[in-house]
């Protein structure tokens, strides 16, 4: 597991680090240690190197291993969540700056994308599609109560027509779309952030995964042959954060295994039948269906397919067959295509879909449960959290007043009791 997963992103990163990063060796004192080398942490340690921190950042494979470097690369405003969950915990006033802050977050995004120079295929557009009429009077109640609630104009009700300028799909009946949110090259885009954080001074170190924390004024975080002693200390790991290095954290997320399938390239014809409007999509579903477009090489773009979920360590059986089923369901022109890869990983997910912030003790901060929306959030979270350590926490302590229950059950029923009730959202889909 020392190398980046067998996905379509490894085979096309293109973003080298400024300096091969080594495993931490011996002892060394920081201002902040950084434990996770995804988004969460990167955007942290390029934060506060930004601010004057010296940072040292671990990461127990290497940078962009998880999550950061495996997902759908969609940049989205919003929550896992719908917004009353932030006003029903915060209040209307709080839950618009909530909201406006996952607005910030996506702007955030692009705008690092561009300051920093990253390469990884930065296009706008999203799609939510729907597939049953309860979906569009869903989009369209949501379209109204943003707009008049949180004056946000970005979302724009699509029928079945004009949806079919952003994506080809029979099976979909109309759909919602964002002007807002943007898809991307997640690995390339978190190998960019890491790189422009070592360009600011932060240290990064592979294949060092942390094995305890000592908690206290100046708490130590160990890993097999190295030790950082910090004034603060950033968990960033997410659902790949042991469960003995923060066990103050067990039993608030649900590590869920979610899977990618890239297709052999695609013809321009096939293009055309598919996503004409090169948009990122995911459908109105509970367990739903997401795809993109990746950028077009001189042999054309493929398409890139997650969907199939699972609550074990290992993957649906079938799963290539499945997924080339599905898609070849869900668009005509790619029945029986090839596919040439397929991956999967790890979402942290929490019982309410929101993101989970806060700290252990007064020095130890963490971010974690994305649901889903952690590619431009997790950045957002960084930045709160350097903002934390600095001594101005209004923002990120907007989000530790959520309450966050752990999911029932202890270790042995947690899984087959999150089983049964997302069989029942299935169901519900079906219908």
């Amino acid at each position: 597991m020392s190398d980046y997963v067998d996905s379509y992103y490894r085979d096309s990163r293109r973003i080298t680090l400024a300096s091969p990063p080594t495993s931490l060796t011996g002892s060394r004192r920081v201002d902040v240690a950084v434990v996770g080398g995804g988004v969460t942490g990167c955007s942290a340690a390029l934060h506060l190197a930004e601010r004057g921190y010296s940072v040292a950042l671990v990461e127990a494979n290497r940078i962009g291993w998880g999550a950061s470097g495996r997902s759908g690369g969609q940049i989205l405003t919003g929550f896992g969540t719908g917004m009353s969950t932030f006003a029903n915990a915060l209040g209307a006033d709080d839950a618009r700056r909530v909201f406006e802050m996952s607005r910030e977050a996506v702007r955030l995004t692009v705008d690092r994308i561009r300051r920093h120079d990253i390469d990884c295929d930065l296009r706008d557009g999203a799609v939510y599609a729907a597939l049953k009429p309860r979906h569009m009077k869903g989009f369209a109640a949501e379209q109204k109560h943003m707009r008049q609630v949180y004056d946000y104009d970005g979302l724009t009700l699509l029928d079945r027509d004009a949806l079919n300028a952003h994506v080809r799909c029979p099976s979909y009946i109309g759909g919602l779309y964002d002007a807002e949110s943007w898809h991307l090259h997640p690995l390339n885009y978190v190998l960019g952030l890491a790189r422009a954080a070592q360009q600011a001074g932060v240290t990064l170190y592979e294949q060092s995964p942390v094995e305890r924390i000592v908690h206290g004024r100046t708490p130590i975080v160990h890993t097999p042959e190295g030790a950082l002693t910090a004034g603060h200390v950033v968990l960033g790991g997410n659902a790949y954060l042991a469960a003995d290095v923060a066990p103050e954290l067990s039993g608030h997320l649900m590590p869920v295994g979610n899977y990618i399938i890239a297709t052999e390239p695609l013809f321009p014809a096939q293009v055309a039948e598919t996503l004409p409007g090169d948009d990122a999509v995911s459908d109105a579903n509970f367990v739903l269906d997401y795809y993109q477009l990746s950028a077009a090489p001189a042999d054309g773009p493929r398409m890139l397919y997650g969907g199939q979920v699972s609550y074990g360590k290992k993957p649906p059986k079938r799963l290539n067959e499945r997924m080339q089923t599905k898609l070849g369901r869900l668009f005509p022109a790619l029945q029986n295509i090839g596919i040439d890869y397929s991956w999967g990983g790890l979402v942290g997910v929490t019982r309410n879909r929101a993101p989970h912030f806060g700290r252990i003790g007064d020095n130890v901060f963490y971010a974690q449960g994305y649901s889903g929306h952690g590619m431009a959030l997790a950045g957002l979270a960084g930045q709160l959290i350097g903002e934390a350590v600095a001594g101005q926490s209004e923002r990120f302590d907007l989000y530790t007043r959520l309450t966050h229950r752990r999911f029932p059950g202890g270790e042995r029923l947690r899984t087959p009791l999150l089983v049964l009730a997302t069989n029942f959202y299935r169901m519900r889909d079906l219908l």
